[in-house]
């Protein structure tokens, strides 16, 4: 594996899985792979369990990591081409990455969408630009359209406590008061048909995800409906993606709120966010501090996705 941008890259969905699994009956039995290697982690966002899982990662494998927070460490990045550039940015990011690309062996980029253009956002600007120019292998830590080094965790937590082959997930929009990407919920999506599972998304009308991400999944506009026989409830909040509304928040109704009474149409289901959490507005307290609660097992399973991708992205360096 080269880069690591999406499912598309890592290869069988078996192997990701069994890789994981031996990954965490030792973490550190390959700790001499990256022995004199370098892990650049390069953050346009802000970052908790992405810095600190994917820096943990890399450190189990015996990698030097260095840490670059663009919004408070370097320049001021200028990302456009063509522009004259007599502004607050002094440093272009075309002459920034190859430098980047001098001091590591391989780099992690995290970068939003902005939520302003949908060409823009879709065409992954940032994170191509660090391909084509670093010269170096790159992990996306989030991009504006996909986070899959958390869907990578999501899939691990699922098969880690799953009790029927094929068990019925649903992705549910919740309430948030502000715009969000849709990376989280496309890479989910993709992830979970990916392997194979029934997947049901359910949000409002108007909420309709890209259909490259969704087009085999099941979409249901009652989030009461969907909820009935589920086995793992994934909530999480998306502005809009179609036009002319893109990057909009259309309403935020209160009562797509995950709460007990929700959960009691499941068939016992777990609860799943990527975290950070809005309390008592995506999720209630009862359901986010139940028993039935996976946000902390899918947070620790992200250091094991993000070593089982270095560990892939290693080996290809060694082969080379």
């Amino acid at each position: 594996m080269k880069h690591f941008t999406s499912v598309h890259d890592i290869g069988s969905l078996d192997k990701a899985m069994a890789a994981a699994a031996e990954i965490k009956k030792d973490k550190f039995k390959n700790y001499d792979l990256g022995k004199h290697r370098t892990l650049l982690l390069v953050f346009f966002n802000a970052s908790l369990r992405t810095r600190l899982s994917t820096q943990k990662a890399a450190e189990n494998l015996g990698m030097n990591v260095i840490v670059l927070d663009v919004r408070e460490g370097a320049w001021n990045l200028e990302t456009e081409k063509g522009t004259v550039m007599d502004g607050d940015k002094p440093e272009h990011i075309l002459e920034a990455i190859p430098v980047m690309g001098c001091y590591a062996d391989v780099i992690g980029v995290r970068s939003f969408a902005g939520l302003h253009s949908k060409e823009q956002d879709y065409g992954e600007a940032i994170l191509n630009q660090f391909i084509q120019y670093s010269g170096k292998p790159v992990i996306s830590l989030e991009s504006a359209i996909r986070h899959p080094l958390q869907s990578y965790a999501d899939l691990i937590t699922i098969e880690e406590y799953k009790t029927v082959e094929k068990p019925k997930i649903v992705l549910t929009w919740a309430p948030h008061p502000k715009a969000l990407p849709q990376a989280v919920p496309n890479s989910f999506a993709e992830w979970v048909l990916a392997a194979g599972y029934p997947l049901t998304i359910t949000h409002p009308k108007g909420y309709e995800l890209q259909e490259d991400f969704t087009k085999e999944a099941e979409i249901v506009y009652s989030q009461e409906e969907a909820f009935r026989g589920a086995d793992f409830i994934y909530a999480k909040n998306w502005s809009a993606f179609r036009d002319p509304y893109y990057g909009k928040v259309l309403h935020a109704d209160r009562s797509w709120m995950v709460d007990q009474e929700k959960m009691d149409l499941t068939n016992h289901a777990w609860f799943m966010h990527c975290l950070p959490v809005r309390r008592n507005m995506i999720v209630s307290d009862g359901v986010l501090d139940g028993p039935r609660s996976l946000v902390i097992q899918q947070a620790a399973n992200r250091e094991i996705a993000a070593q089982a991708v270095c560990q892939e992205i290693l080996n290809h360096l060694i082969s080379q």
